[in-house]
């Protein structure tokens, strides 16, 4: 079956960086578009990024453009989000999702913290 299992999230000072990783398992990695979306308590789910089947095509949501960027390794079935410039506001549960219709699956998450 379908797995996404994300790691590399942690404690960050504002103005640091992370490096957010997602494995995926039981699904043709190459062939679909990867999102990561995140979940901030108080707070609506937020589709953060997106990345087409080749990596050639990204779309970030307006709060993270410019500080965060989204790539995939199809040979190794992993999907990458590198946070830069991090803020309070990024504070959430980071999960990489795939839709392979009729489904949407996510991964467990893995939860950033900025403190300060």
């Amino acid at each position: 079956q379908v797995q996404l299992v994300e790691s590399g999230g942690g404690l960050v000072q504002p103005g640091g960086s992370l490096r957010l990783s997602c494995a995926a398992s039981g699904l043709t990695f190459s062939s679909y578009w990867m999102y990561w979306v995140r979940q901030a308590p108080g707070r609506e789910l937020e589709w953060v990024s997106r990345i087409n089947m080749r990596g050639d095509s990204t779309y970030y949501v307006e709060s993270v453009k410019g500080r965060f960027t989204i790539s995939r390794d199809n040979d190794k079935k992993t999907l990458y989000l590198q946070t830069n410039s991090v803020k309070a506001y990024d504070t959430a549960v980071y999960f990489c999702s795939v839709l392979i219709p009729p489904s949407r699956f996510f991964g467990q998450g893995t939860q950033v913290t900025v403190f300060s």
